[in-house]
């Protein structure tokens, strides 16, 4: 599904992700996590391609219409002139295109994803005027609406009160029910050991990736955090890639 293969990836030459390998099961729900700065964000947007690797390669076997990315909050633009239900039908994009109409049988869908979410009655309502909490059950709906293979959530529970988080991670759970294969950022260690089968652990690179209950263990938290904090911003670009090249 999604495959890692010496992935670096850098800003202004210095590795936000450092050599990292391995894949995404196709079906798996996993947790990205680790301390700040530790490369989870810079994944899921070299995933999307976003962001061009500076050294190995990440490969994506799923059509990009089959995609659906959820940045963090903060990184989206609230004051945009939009209505919910016309930000809801932005998920039939990948498939209508810009010139595509809507009809009926979308106009449904978008309401029944709204229901869904728990903004049945929000349709007509400017996207500026919701709560932070809103706004993230649009976004969902918006993925429902879309239909993607491929799901990835960056920070998507952060600031969200109790109610609203519950109600998504239901989502994130049907959509694994299903067979979709999620990736979700989270800074949360309850949720990710009683809601996310498997982890991956970065601290820019992988510390460990696989089954939750034998990542998220003390000794590799532990090794995360001394990688992040022993890690040199001014220290020079990484040169393994070349040396390799050269071998």
């Amino acid at each position: 599904m999604v495959k890692l293969d010496n992935l670096t990836v850098s800003y202004r030459q210095h590795p936000a992700l450092h050599h990292v390998s391995g894949q995404f099961e196709p079906g798996s729900l996993t947790a990205v996590v680790g301390p700040n700065g530790s490369g989870k964000s810079t994944l899921l947007k070299a995933a999307m391609g976003l962001l061009p690797p500076s050294g190995g390669q990440v490969r994506v076997d799923v059509p990009r219409d089959r995609i659906a990315y959820l940045p963090q909050l903060a990184e989206i633009d609230r004051g945009f002139p939009i209505q919910v239900r016309d930000c809801v039908l932005l998920g039939c994009w990948p498939r209508r295109g810009a010139w595509g109409g809507v009809d009926a049988a979308q106009l449904a869908q978008a309401d029944a994803a709204l229901l869904a979410v728990g903004l049945d009655g929000f349709a007509d309502r400017p996207l500026g005027s919701l709560s932070s909490g809103q706004l993230q059950r649009v976004l969902f709906a918006r993925m429902l609406v879309q239909d993607a293979q491929l799901i990835l959530l960056d920070e998507p529970f952060t600031a969200m009160d109790s109610k609203t988080t519950a109600a998504l991670l239901a989502l994130v759970r049907q959509w694994h029910a299903e067979g979709r294969t999620v990736v979700a950022v989270l800074h949360d260690d309850t949720q990710v050991r009683q809601h996310f089968p498997q982890t991956l652990l970065l601290a820019r690179e992988k510390v460990a990736w696989g089954p939750t209950a034998q990542v998220m263990t003390e000794p590799f938290l532990r090794q995360a955090r001394a990688m992040a904090e022993a890690w040199d911003e001014t220290a020079e670009v990484c040169d393994v890639d070349a040396v390799r090249a050269a071998a």
